[in-house]
C-alpha cells in the first residue's frame, strides 16, 4: 500500500505541479488584476456561497463510494445506476437553498445570474468528483489523476487565449471568467463520464428510492461532516463581504492571500484523496499497516507545509508582488496568517482522513461543530476592526484547534508510533530557517538562499526521509 501510495502520489503531484499553478497564478490572479479587487471580491463571496451547501448534492455519497468500492469493487455498476439520478434531485434542493441564502443576505438581483452559473458549476464539479470517486475506489489512480487536472488545462487554454488577446483583455469582465469555467467543467464532465462507462459499461439510470434512502442512512454522517467543515472554512469571505464597511474590497484582499493557501491545499488534498481508499482497505484487511503509511504521509505533508509557511512568512510581500498589482501591502498580513493555517490544515488532511476511513464520524462532526462556533464568534469580533487580517486570524485559530484535537484523539485511540524525533526534527528545521533569516534577511539573494537552505533542511532533518521512501518502493503491496 505504501508503494502504491507513493507512486501514484508522484504522478498526481507531477500533473498538478505542471498545470494548477499556471491556472491559479497565471489565470485566476490575472483575472483579479484585470477586473480589480472590488469586482473580484463580490465574485469570491458568491463563489463561497455556492460552495457552502454544495454538500447537499453529495450528502457524503462520494466518500461513501470511495470507501465501499475500495472494499467491495464488484458492486460498482449497480451502485452507480441507482444513485446517479437521485443526485439530480439533490441538485434542485441545493440550488433552492443557495438562492434563498443569497437573497436573505441581501444580494441584489444583478448578482443572481452569476450565482446561477456558479451553482451550475458546482453541479458539474460534484458529478466529476462522483466519477472520480469511482476511479479512486477501484484504485484507478492514473485515470483519477488525469481527470483531476483536465478542467484546469481547459481553463488555462480557453481563458488564456482571451487574456493574451489585446482586444478581449481590455474588455474582460468577471462574468466572462465564470462562463469559461462552465465550459471547462462541462467538457471534463463528458470525458470523465465516457471514461467511466468504458470501465464499467453503460449503466441504466433509474431512481431507486429504497436504495437511495438506504445509502443516505449510511452516508449522512459523511454529509454532515462535509457541511460542518464547509461552514467553518468558507464563511470567512462571506462574513467579510457582508459585515465590513468596505466588504467587497476586503474580500478581494482576503482572496489574494487565500488563493495561495488554496493552491498549497490542493496539493495536500492529493494526499487525502489517495489515503482514503488505502486507509479504508487497510482498516478492513491489515490494520497494523496503517501506522507506517500514516507516518510516511504525515512526514512529507507536515514537513512541506512547515517549509511553505516559513518561506511565505519571510517573503510575503515579494511573493505577492510577483502575482498581483493591486493592494499588495494590504494582503501581506492576511497572507502570512493564512499560510500558518496551512500547517494545521495539513495535519487535518492526514488524521481526518484516517478517522473518516475508520468511520469515526460522530467524533469528527462534534469537533467540526465546535470549529464552527469558534470561527463565527472570532469573525464577528475581528472582521469589523481588522478586516481581512481578522478573518485570516479567525481561520488560523479554528484550524489549529481542529487539527490539535484530531491529532491527540488519533494517538490516544490508535496504536500509532510517535517517537521523540517526530517533534525534535521539525523544531530543528524551524530553528535553522529562523536563524538563517535573522542573519541574512537584508541580503539581495536571501529568498533564493532561504529556499535552498529549507530544501536541504527537509532532507537533513528527515522531514522527507529518503531511506523510508526508497524502502517503500521496494515493499510489496
Amino acid at each position: 500500500m505504501q508503494k502504491k501510495f507513493i507512486t501514484n502520489l508522484a504522478l498526481l503531484i507531477l500533473l498538478n505541479i505542471v498545470v494548477k499553478p499556471f491556472t491559479i497564478f497565471g489565470i485566476d490572479a490575472s483575472v483579479q488584476n484585470i477586473v480589480g479587487s472590488q469586482a473580484y471580491g463580490v465574485y469570491f463571496a458568491l463563489l463561497n456561497i455556492s460552495f457552502l451547501f454544495s454538500m447537499v448534492m453529495d450528502l457524503g455519497i462520494n466518500n461513501y463510494t470511495t470507501k465501499n468500492l475500495a472494499q467491495y469493487p464488484e458492486i460498482v455498476s449497480r451502485y452507480m445506476r441507482k444513485v446517479f439520478s437521485f443526485r439530480l434531485l439533490l441538485f434542485v434542493i441545493y440550488a433552492c437553498i443557495t438562492f434563498i441564502l443569497a437573497l436573505s443576505l441581501g444580494y441584489e438581483s444583478s448578482h443572481l445570474p452569476m450565482l446561477l452559473l456558479l451553482v451550475f458549476n458546482q453541479l458539474l464539479v460534484t458529478l466529476i468528483a462522483y466519477f472520480r470517486s469511482h476511479f479512486s475506489g477501484l484504485l484507478l489512480f492514473k485515470t483519477d489523476a488525469i481527470i483531476s487536472v483536465l478542467d484546469r488545462i481547459l481553463l488555462l487554454l480557453i481563458c488564456g487565449a482571451f487574456l493574451i488577446s489585446p482586444v478581449y483583455k481590455s474588455t474582460f469582465q468577471i462574468e466572462m471568467y465564470v462562463v469559461i469555467q462552465t465550459i471547462s467543467y462541462s467538457i471534463t464532465f463528458l470525458i470523465a463520464f465516457f471514461l467511466l462507462v468504458s470501465k464499467i459499461g453503460f449503466p441504466r439510470y433509474q431512481i431507486s428510492w429504497l436504495y437511495s434512502l438506504a445509502i443516505l442512512r449510511k452516508s449522512y454522517p459523511y454529509a454532515l461532516l462535509v457541511l460542518l467543515m464547509m461552514l467553518y472554512t468558507r464563511t470567512d469571505s462571506i462574513m467579510l463581504e457582508r459585515l465590513h464597511p468596505n466588504g467587497a474590497h476586503e474580500s478581494g484582499v482576503y482572496a489574494q492571500g487565500f488563493r495561495l493557501l488554496d493552491a498549497f491545499f490542493m496539493f495536500g488534498m492529493l494526499f487525502a484523496n489517495l489515503l482514503l481508499p488505502l486507509f479504508s482497505r487497510l482498516v478492513k484487511t491489515n490494520p497494523l499497516a496503517i501506522s507506517p503509511l500514516l507516518i510516511t504521509a504525515r512526514s512529507a505533508l507536515f514537513g512541506g507545509s512547515l517549509f511553505s509557511a516559513l518561506l511565505c512568512y519571510y517573503h510575503a510581500e515579494t511573493i505577492l508582488g510577483w502575482i498581483y498589482t493591486n493592494a499588495v501591502a494590504e494582503s501581506v498580513l492576511p497572507f502570512q496568517l493564512l499560510m500558518w493555517t496551512f500547517i494545521s490544515m495539513s495535519l487535518t488532511l492526514i488524521y481526518g482522513t484516517l478517522l473518516t476511513a475508520r468511520g469515526d464520524l460522530r467524533f469528527l462532526n462534534q469537533l467540526a461543530l465546535g470549529g464552527i462556533g469558534i470561527n463565527i464568534v472570532l469573525n464577528s469580533l475581528l472582521i469589523g476592526p481588522y478586516g481581512a487580517a481578522g478573518a485570516a486570524f479567525a481561520t488560523l485559530i479554528t484550524q489549529s484547534f481542529v487539527a490539535l484535537i484530531q491529532l491527540v484523539y488519533c494517538h490516544r485511540s490508535l496504536p500509532i508510533q510517535f517517537a521523540s524525533s517526530h517533534i525534535l526534527q521539525p523544531i530543528l528545521f524551524v530553528v535553522t530557517m529562523v536563524v538563517f533569516a535573522f542573519f541574512f534577511s537584508e541580503k539581495h539573494w536571501f529568498l533564493i538562499a532561504h529556499l535552498l537552505i529549507g530544501t536541504i533542511g527537509m532532507f537533513v532533518f528527515k522531514l522527507v526521509d529518503i531511506v523510508e521512501l526508497r524502502n517503500s518502493f521496494r515493499r510489496e503491496i
